[in-house]
């Protein structure tokens, strides 16, 4: 079947934005029957929205900490609350081998 680029009206800010064939392509291999509702900038956001703001790419907040194994300076993705200990990547993996 061949695909052209279709210029559709989006649902939440009223732009104009293009369907393109690549597009229109993707969406028969994965199954869907209805066309996309909005921009791709509204529909960023409102998976933004949804998700919350961790998720696509958002940088993690990071918490400066030291080795319990090798004393070495650190971040982690959590606040170290110091009843229990923090281990840099290396030496987690030393200890806590993948399974």
């Amino acid at each position: 079947m061949s695909f052209q680029d279709k210029s559709l009206q989006c649902s939440d800010c009223g732009t104009t934005f293009t369907f393109s064939a690549e597009d229109q392509e993707f969406f028969q291999q994965k199954g869907y029957t209805n066309e996309p509702k909005r921009c791709p900038e509204c529909r960023q956001a409102r998976k933004s929205e949804r998700y919350g703001s961790s998720s696509y790419g958002a940088p993690r907040q990071m918490f400066p900490a030291t080795c319990a194994e090798c004393g070495k300076s650190t971040e982690v993705p959590f606040e170290p609350r110091g009843d229990r200990p923090v281990y840099c990547s290396d030496c987690y993996r030393k200890i806590r081998p993948s399974r």
